[in-house]
């Protein structure tokens, strides 16, 4: 087996990797130099929100203009971090409502990390005040959300890079070029995801008082409003579908993404997926903790599947794709990579390792809660987001994208809730043949929040 360790000097020599830094020339990741530091405002300062937040002051100068939080202890904690990694910073100034912070100030960017029920309207309201937009995957709750904001980001115009970033991940960069592209894998007519992950809240909610230092009913916004039952924070609210689309939504979103733009898939002809909660039935949480889901194209069948009970189905890559051609086989993870010829190829297997940056970015080392791994990747992703601002282009991971891969997921949720496959038309905004599912493509927000229309963003 040819094993390959992936570094900067071997990723640059590769032609798709190279597309990633053709905006900066040889120096890579080395800070680039507007002739003034962008302007940038964060929405939810949670685990990935400051991520997203340290990953942006690490490649390009910002000066952090506002951070939004409806956690006031979240809030301040962020600018603490901001001020020691941006040496002379001022303090950024906070927020509970979104809607102020974006009002009262020009800002460049605006990184959204809140939880996704919040996505939409935070998403086309910083649009409609001027800004550019790092959006976390995945991008809504309903279907007719995406649409609203994939509208918005056409009719004003700005950069969307949605939080995809597998689309940036070094070594899965390394081997779209030197194998699938290159032809390795043949004719691809199956392909398998997988999440063995344990990911559901497995404990029953008692209702607590509400802590002074957090707006609970800001935080719930347009969602149903729940008892509150301790912070809602580190990705508890995912085991709600009040919150979010369960696992689908949040892991699926992301590998199918990935399967997508290896393969160059567009909308899928139709979506079927069964599941529900099989085993952790004395849990609170309402999302399913077993679900599988077919997204179908022709001849090529993507399969999802999830379990947050027992062993992971492949050990050693417990969440990721498998790309089955009739050439060779491409297993490939935030981790690693592994493609095995078929037998009597003349191919070599390959093995290839995730690229980590901890002596060029030494902070990433003592940095919390940090995704090692990932930091990268979304590093490799905001740069592409500069280049995109800078020369009047779409990102990598734009809106158009993060909408297939995440309705996709919806759908799929959808279709275990009906019992029946689904054929969704993104051109008339509906679910062919089934009004039904076609009501379900616009959740009901509660009052005094409105859902966004996509003909009137």
């Amino acid at each position: 087996m040819k094993t390959i360790n992936i570094n900067r000097r071997h990723f640059l020599k590769g032609t798709t990797a190279m597309l990633a830094f053709s905006a900066f020339g040889a120096r890579g990741l080395d800070l680039i130099n507007p002739a003034q530091p962008y302007r940038v405002g964060l929405i939810g300062a949670g685990w990935y929100g400051k991520s997203d937040l340290f990953r942006l002051i690490q490649v390009v100068p910002i000066e952090v203009k506002a951070i939004c939080d409806v956690d006031k202890n979240m809030r301040e904690g962020a600018a603490d971090i901001v001020q020691e990694r941006i040496k002379g910073a001022k303090r950024p100034k906070f927020y509970g409502d979104y809607r102020k912070m974006l009002a009262e100030n020009e800002l460049d960017i605006v990184l959204i990390g809140s939880p996704d029920h919040w996505h939409a309207l935070q998403a086309i309201e910083a649009m409609k005040s001027g800004a550019n937009v790092y959006l976390q995957k995945p991008i809504s709750v309903d279907v007719i959300e995406g649409e609203a904001i994939v509208a918005a980001a056409r009719k004003y115009n700005k950069a969307v890079q949605i939080g995809t970033q597998r689309r940036s991940t070094p070594h899965i960069l390394d081997v779209k070029e030197r194998i699938v592209d290159a032809g390795l894998l043949g004719k691809v007519s199956h392909v398998e995801m997988r999440c063995d992950y344990p990911m559901r809240r497995r404990t029953v909610d008692q209702p607590e008082a509400i802590p002074d230092f957090l707006d609970f009913d800001m935080w719930t916004g347009p969602a149903p409003l729940k008892p509150y039952a301790g912070l809602p924070h580190r990705g508890w609210w995912r085991s709600y579908m009040e919150y979010g689309n369960g696992i689908a939504g949040d892991m699926c979103v992301h590998m199918f993404d990935t399967v997508r733009w290896l393969l160059d898939l567009d909308w899928p002809k139709k979506i079927t997926s069964t599941g529900g909660i099989y085993v952790n039935k004395e849990s609170s949480s309402n999302i399913s903790d077993t679900q599988s889901a077919f997204f179908e194209y022709d001849e090529l069948n993507c399969f999802w599947q999830h379990r947050s009970w027992g062993t992971p189905t492949i050990p050693e890559y417990p969440w990721s794709f498998s790309l089955f051609g009739d050439k060779g086989t491409l297993v490939g993870s935030t981790m690693q990579c592994d493609f095995t010829p078929a037998r009597g190829s003349s191919s070599e297997a390959i093995h290839v390792d995730v690229l980590f940056e901890r002596e060029k970015f030494p902070e990433d080392n003592t940095e919390p809660s940090i995704e090692m791994n990932a930091a990268p990747a979304t590093r490799l992703h905001m740069l592409n987001l500069i280049d995109a601002i800078e020369n009047k282009k779409r990102p990598v991971a734009n809106v158009e994208e993060g909408h297939i891969s995440t309705a996709s997921c919806i759908l799929a949720n959808m279709s275990m809730k009906l019992g029946r496959s689904l054929q969704y038309d993104p051109k008339k905004r509906e679910v062919v043949g089934d009004a039904e599912a076609t009501k379900l493509l616009t959740r009901n927000y509660r009052s005094p929040w409105t859902h966004p229309d996509p003909d009137k963003v």
